[in-house]
């Protein structure tokens, strides 16, 4: 059975110590960063939506795409294959859900900066208090 344990303080460490202590021979333990949340993932489809109604520099792009942009600013690598139809290659990756949360924090911060520096009116009251 899988267990899964947010590490916040020292009960939750011993606890998983003792998952580990019980494990069967042979089981797989992964401890990683906890991916981007709720209200990052709200804040960051926000401020793409802001930036792709503004069209700075003139870019029409949809959220999507800015949000690919921002991502291969930051490193994030894309793939294309080639579509079954003929109809041209189409993109694979850029999954914003599979980001850490500090991640993620450094996406937003991207973003952030790049829309304020583009005069980029935002609609979110917390992005407008930090302008």
């Amino acid at each position: 059975m899988a267990q899964t344990i947010i590490l916040r303080g020292p009960s939750q460490r011993a606890l998983a110590k003792q998952f580990i202590d019980r494990a069967p021979a042979d089981a797989v333990v992964t401890v990683r960063e906890a991916t981007r949340n709720a209200d990052q993932n709200a804040k960051m489809w926000a401020m793409l939506s802001d930036i792709s109604r503004a069209k700075p520099e003139g870019r029409h792009w949809t959220p999507e795409t800015w949000k690919a942009a921002f991502m291969h600013v930051l490193g994030h690598q894309v793939q294309f294959c080639e579509g079954l139809d003929n109809s041209g290659p189409f993109p694979l990756g850029f999954r914003s859900s599979r980001l850490t949360v500090r991640q993620m924090a450094d996406l937003i911060t991207v973003i952030d900066e790049y829309g304020s520096r583009h005069g980029v009116v935002w609609t979110d009251p917390a992005e407008r208090a930090a302008a």
